[in-house]
């Protein structure tokens, strides 16, 4: 309760703060407008359903993307970790594709796929599978050699080595991986739907700057700051928590 408070009381600092900046007029209204302002775009998209229907569309494409994202990159680390020759080429490229902005993919995919979903979902998959899969990459490479020396004397090798001992033992590397991986996917997908004529969130931000509207803006900013929070607590921060907990690194 003491931290939720805390977190309250910070996020109220701020709301006062943007109220007061407003209130100081250094920027008009359409430029900066007032949290009141932005508070009733909020309860106003989700009373005519825009902003539901956005969240959902958005959603469905990053969870398509971002699956698709951790099963490809955590397979692409563990076969580089495992075989020298494809550490030496498709890790070499996957460390440069790495540098590449996401929007560089994006003619690229309008020739590939079109104006469609399958056009996001790919800009989705090019921002995050690359993290992830560096990340398992050099989880898989950092087990300690005991664990792997210990698990061959029991009788495991083969991939039965890497799902019963390797894998679980770099999941702290791979998680951190996936957790960078979400907030490029994020990107990735805003990306997308601000230069793809289609619906979502993107698509309403993008109405928002051609209307002027800068509240409606900065109301779409929001949401999608609360889905990477909600996201984040409800998901990252207990699978790390557990993490911490079954390796022994909880503080006492």
């Amino acid at each position: 309760m003491r931290n939720v408070a805390k977190r309250v009381v910070f996020f109220l600092m701020l709301i006062g703060v943007w109220e007061l900046v407003y209130l100081c007029g250094i920027w008009p209204e359409y430029v900066l407008p007032s949290p009141v302002s932005v508070g009733k775009t909020l309860v106003g998209g989700f009373q005519n359903r825009t902003l539901l229907i956005g969240i959902g569309i958005s959603m469905k494409r990053i969870a398509i993307g971002y699956g698709i994202s951790i099963g490809i990159g955590i397979f692409l680390g563990i076969v580089i970790a495992r075989f020298r020759i494809l550490e030496d080429t498709l890790g070499a490229l996957i460390s440069g594709l790495q540098t590449l902005p996401t929007i560089c993919w994006l003619p690229l995919a309008l020739l590939w796929f079109g104006l469609n979903d399958r056009a996001i979902i790919f800009l989705v998959i090019m921002g995050a599978v690359l993290s992830i899969a560096i990340a398992t990459d050099s989880g898989v490479k950092n087990v300690p050699s005991l664990y792997i020396r210990a698990a061959k004397t029991m009788g495991a090798k083969g991939w039965r080595l890497y799902l019963e001992v390797i894998i679980p033992a770099a999941l702290p590397h791979i998680i951190i991986g996936m957790k960078q991986g979400w907030s490029f996917a994020w990107r990735s997908l805003m990306a997308g739907e601000l230069l793809i004529v289609c619906l979502g969130l993107g698509h309403l931000m993008m109405i928002g700057r051609e209307l002027n509207d800068m509240s409606q803006v900065i109301a779409v900013m929001i949401v999608i700051i609360i889905i990477g929070i909600v996201v984040d607590r409800l998901f990252f921060v207990k699978v790390e928590k557990r993490i911490r907990e079954r390796w022994g690194l909880t503080k006492s």
